[in-house]
């Protein structure tokens, strides 16, 4: 568990200001970003620019501390101490669960015309495109959320707070924005349960991040699980 815990890595690790002014900039911008472009103002210019500036600005906040006020080098994270099988073992078994519990309780918790509606608003109701975005979120999306939420807000959380509470915090924090968003298109039943199932990955990926000191383990857990999202999606959409 030490090795775990321990990573001489991090700076000014007695220094508590920082990682939490960090953790204070980014962790409500995901969430500030939906409200604006998808409640509070959601076919005007000005929401979907809130939500595009939060998108980069949870980019920039990562980048911003590790570069210029931790002074630290450039790194592609490395898994030098393996993980990538454990991810991918950790992947298809959350995809298990999800696509078993989709197959109990979709019907009953899901309107497909609903989502069909849902994803033609925005533009999604076409197979090709749909397959488009699909892509994007599997490979580059989950990338840069586990860029986000686990290297940053995990290490940030880690100096705060220890490495066990840092999982469970870092989950809560990747779950509260996807909440905002799902309950546009679900009832309070089902967003729940999807929320449920997102702070279990966010745990999870948070436990690979603490356990292998790398996004990638993670990453490809992460990746897999979009694979069965997206793919139960479809199957809901077409």
């Amino acid at each position: 568990m030490s090795e775990m815990i321990s990573d001489p890595t991090f700076p000014n690790r007695e220094c508590r200001r920082l990682p939490l002014l960090a953790l204070l900039l980014l962790i409500p911008a995901p969430s500030l970003g939906v409200a604006f472009g998808m409640y509070w103002f959601p076919d005007s210019a000005f929401g979907k620019g809130i939500f595009f500036l939060s998108k980069i600005w949870i980019l920039i906040i990562p980048l911003a501390w590790h570069l210029m006020v931790y002074r630290q080098p450039r790194s592609w994270s490395a898994p030098r101490r393996g993980g990538l099988w454990t991810g991918a073992g950790l992947g298809l078994l959350i995809s298990a669960f999800i696509v078993t519990v989709f197959a109990c309780f979709g019907a009953s918790m899901i309107d497909p015309e609903t989502m069909r509606t849902s994803m033609k608003e925005i533009g999604l109701d076409a197979a090709p495109v749909y397959l488009a975005g699909a892509l994007y979120w599997i490979t580059v999306n989950s990338f840069l959320e586990e860029v986000v939420w686990r290297w940053f807000v995990v290490r940030e959380s880690e100096k705060l707070m220890g490495a066990k509470a840092a999982i469970g915090f870092s989950a809560l924090a990747f779950t509260l924005h996807h909440l905002v968003a799902m309950k546009l298109y679900f009832n309070w039943p089902t967003t729940l349960l999807c929320g449920l199932g997102i702070f279990i990955g966010g745990a999870v990926w948070s436990w690979c991040y603490i356990r292998y000191r790398s996004i990638w383990p993670g990453y490809v857990s992460h990746a897999i699980v979009d694979v069965a999202v997206f793919g139960i999606g479809y199957v809901l959409i077409f």
